[in-house]
C-alpha cells in the first residue's frame, strides 16, 4: 500500500466566527491537497477557536449543514480531514474532532481527558479513535489526551502506529508538553504529531511550533507562522518538512 502523507495545519482561529474559520480551513485543505497530504489535522477547536464560554451556543452535531463544505472539500480533494469543533454532548458540549475521510464519510472523536477547570464548560468524551490509512493505524487525540499516558496506552493496545492531535499550547507549557510527546513517541515507537494554534484563543497565547516526533526525538517543528507540517514515510523511515501557508489578511 502507498504510505499516507500526514499534515498538520498550523493556523489561528477567529473567536466564535465559524464562517471565517471554515473559509480558512477550506483554503488550507486545498493547499494541503496540492502538497500531496492525504490526512490533515487542525488544532483543537479550530472551527470556533478555543472559547469555553461560547462553546454551548456553537456546538455541532456531525451532520450539521454548516459543515457540508468541509465534507465536500475532503471528497473533492481526496484528502482526510480532522478539524476541531465543539460537539453536542449530554449535559455540556464536548471538545470534539470532526473526522472526514477522503471519500466524504463522517465520524467524530471527543477529548476524553480534560484539563483542570474544563469540566465547567465541557464533558469528557467516550471511546478512542483509530483511523486505518494505508499500512498505518492512526490514533486521534485532542490536547490534554496527549498528556495522559493512559490514552496512549489504550491506543497502543488497539494497534496504533501513529498518534496525532490537535492542541492549544502556550509558551509556558510548550517545553513540558513536547518533552512528553517525545517520550510517548519513544515508548511506543510511534510517529507523534500535534497541530497547534499560532494566535491567541480563549485568552491564551498559543505559539505555533507544531511538529512531529519519532522514537529518536524531534523530526521537525514549525515557527509561529501559518504553516503545513508534513510527514512522509519511505524505506528510511519517517521524514518531515515545513511548508509556508499564506497568512490570513
Amino acid at each position: 500500500m502507498t504510505a499516507p502523507v500526514l499534515g498538520l495545519a498550523q493556523i489561528g482561529s477567529v473567536a466564535g466566527d465559524v464562517e471565517a474559520n471554515l473559509a480558512r480551513h477550506l483554503e488550507v485543505v486545498a493547499a494541503a491537497a496540492r502538497a500531496g497530504v492525504t490526512l490533515l489535522v487542525f488544532p483543537e477547536l479550530s472551527l470556533t477557536g478555543y472559547e469555553p464560554a461560547l462553546a454551548a451556543g456553537l456546538s455541532f452535531t456531525p451532520d450539521a449543514p454548516r459543515l457540508a463544505p468541509l465534507v465536500a472539500a475532503a471528497a473533492g480533494h481526496g484528502i482526510g480531514i480532522v478539524a476541531g469543533l465543539p460537539l453536542k454532548g449530554v449535559t455540556r458540549p464536548r471538545v470534539g474532532a470532526l473526522i472526514v475521510s477522503a471519500d466524504g464519510e463522517v465520524s467524530t472523536y471527543a477529548k476524553r481527558h480534560l484539563h483542570p477547570g474544563e469540566e465547567a464548560a465541557f464533558e469528557p468524551g467516550e471511546g478512542d479513535c483509530l483511523l486505518a490509512l494505508g499500512d498505518e493505524r492512526i490514533a486521534i487525540a485532542v490536547c490534554a489526551d496527549t498528556n495522559a499516558p493512559e490514552h496512549a496506552e489504550r491506543c497502543a493496545a488497539l494497534g496504533a502506529t501513529v498518534y496525532l492531535g490537535g492542541v492549544l499550547i502556550t509558551e509556558g507549557g510548550y517545553a513540558a508538553d513536547t518533552a512528553h510527546l517525545a517520550r510517548t513517541a519513544a515508548r511506543h515507537d510511534w510517529l507523534v504529531g500535534v497541530a497547534n494554534h499560532n494566535a491567541p484563543s480563549g485568552g491564551m497565547a498559543a505559539i505555533g511550533r507544531s511538529g512531529f516526533w519519532n522514537a529518536d526525538g524531534k523530526l521537525v517543528t514549525a515557527d509561529g507562522a501559518d504553516s503545513l507540517v508534513i510527514a512522509t514515510r519511505d524505506d528510511a523511515g519517517w521524514q518531515a518538512r515545513v511548508e509556508s501557508l499564506c497568512d490570513r489578511s
